[in-house]
Formats: structure tokens, sequence, C-alpha cells
């Protein structure tokens, strides 16, 4: 392991998810697991439900005792304003998932997501696709859609709901320099036929979709872990193709904020994911 722990004079270090609703979060398995593996005994790691409203007197609070934060929805973009600066990665979605709290008391946001969805693919064997399709045109997809600047060489084809979300997403398209082609949702059923599917929509939303799996279909990755499989994702298995979910989502971001957080690389991964797993079974 390389780096030093922020734990200089035994100091308690501390760390938490925010977000409104949280209850649901794993992050604080994900990371209380590296910090047990890594033997940082006096580190914690908490949840708190925060809303916008709430997150400028939450953040200005914090002492010199916190060493990050993770953000999820809604505060990804509410929390730019309070940093004080955020790095390219977070800047080209608008988005900040991790905010690292440096030793000279300065705030510096990063989106770990875009990373981590590239790192899941990769784990799955997906260094490049020719092409893409997304379901859905929220937060998270426009993170999918960064992820695929990377891996992807040829267009996207986004899935969505209303005019005005084919226009943010065509926005993103042009910002990300990818090319991207908005559909209505209800042709959604022709996304399954791509090389790579990035399901990005809250729980329930694709289960109609199931019935138009391929009978061979690529790859699935759905950004959803609870509930586990989705109808899309259990089809998509049963009929032989590859499925990424959620889970492995939200551990190779998690992997990433610890590294950054603690200054100790590299993170357990292997026990961050199986310490997910058991607590998604015990559900």
């Amino acid at each position: 392991m390389n780096g030093a722990t922020r734990t200089d004079g035994g100091r308690r270090c501390r760390a938490a998810v925010l977000g409104s609703p949280i209850d649901h979060s794993l992050s604080p398995v994900l990371h209380r697991a590296a910090y047990e593996e890594l033997g940082l005994d006096n580190w914690s790691y908490d949840r708190f439900d925060i809303d916008e409203a709430a997150l400028p007197e939450f953040v200005g609070k914090l002492g010199p005792e916190w060493a990050g934060l993770s953000l999820t929805m809604p505060l990804k973009r509410s929390v730019i304003p309070l940093l004080d600066r955020i790095s390219d990665t977070a800047a080209s979605v608008e988005a900040v998932n991790t905010v690292v709290f440096t030793e000279d008391g300065r705030r510096v946001g990063d989106n770990t997501d875009i990373p981590g969805i590239v790192a899941a693919l990769r784990e799955t064997g997906i260094e490049q696709v020719d092409s893409a399709a997304i379901l859905g045109a929220g937060a998270t997809a426009s993170s999918a859609l960064a992820a695929l600047a990377r891996v992807c060489t040829g267009e996207v084809v986004a899935y969505v709901r209303s005019a005005a979300r084919a226009a943010e997403m065509r926005q993103w398209g042009e910002r990300l320099d990818i090319e991207v082609r908005t559909a209505d949702w209800a042709d959604a059923g022709r996304a399954l036929s791509a090389p790579l599917v990035i399901a990005t929509t809250p729980a329930g939303t694709t289960d109609a979709l199931a019935s138009s799996v391929p009978e061979r279909p690529a790859t699935l990755f759905d950004v959803l872990y609870d509930p586990w499989p989705t109808d899309l994702a259990a089809r998509w298995s049963a009929y032989g193709g590859a499925v990424v979910s959620g889970l492995d989502l939200l551990v190779h971001q998690a992997v990433l904020q610890v590294e950054q957080m603690t200054g100790l690389t590299p993170a357990p991964i292997g026990t961050m994911r199986t310490a997910g797993e058991k607590s998604l079974a015990a559900r």
C-alpha cells in the first residue's frame, strides 16, 4: 500500500454519505469494510439524510476531523457552489459525488461515478464498443454518457420520455464530444439489440422491456442494485447476455472514494464487494 493515512495526532477521521432519502445506501457498508481491512480503526463512516436546503449549513459546520463526503441525489449539483474547486471529470457533467477535505482546509469535488462505470465495464471485458444505448436521461445518464465518451467509438442512442430530456441529452453529447441521437421511450425495446445497453432509470421503469430482450443479447449495465435482479437483468441473464449491476458500479466508485479520502491505495475491492453482497442478501 502507498500513501499516508489522515490520522495525524491520533485524531478521529470521519466521512459520511449525504442524500435524501439515504436509508437504503450501501456506502457505509462498503467504506467501513475497507477501513477494517486497511486497519483504520479510528475512522468512521456514517449516513445523514440531508436535502438541498440543509446542505450549506451541514457542510459549513464540518470540523478538521472530517476527511470526505459521498454525495447522492439530490445533492450532486447543489454541492458545487460550496466547494473550492472541482475536478475536470466532475465539471464535464456538472455533478460531484465525492468531496475530499484537504489538510489545508480546502473542499475539493470529484466524480467517481464516471471512472467507476468505465472500470466496471472493463471488469466485464468491455474496453471499447462501436455503439451503445442509454435508457433514461437523468443525472446518472449524463455520467453514463461521459463514461461512454471514453469507450464508445460511434453513436449513442438515448431513449427518453420528453422533448426537454431529449434536448438535454443532445447538449450533453455536444459537450462531451460524443454523437448522441435521441429516441422516444415508446421505442425503447429497440435499444436492447445494441452492443451495450446502460439502464439508468428508477426501479420498475424497465420491467416492461424484459419481454423484448433478444435471443442473443450482448451486454446490459443496469445501475440498480436493490431490488436485484431487475426483471430486465434477469431475462437478460437467462438469455445468456452479460450483465453489469449497480453494485459493480457502487463498488468501483467507492474504491476511488476510499483511496482519495484515506490516501491509501489500493482499496480492498474484493472485501468491499463481499460486504455489499452480504448486506444486500440480508435485506
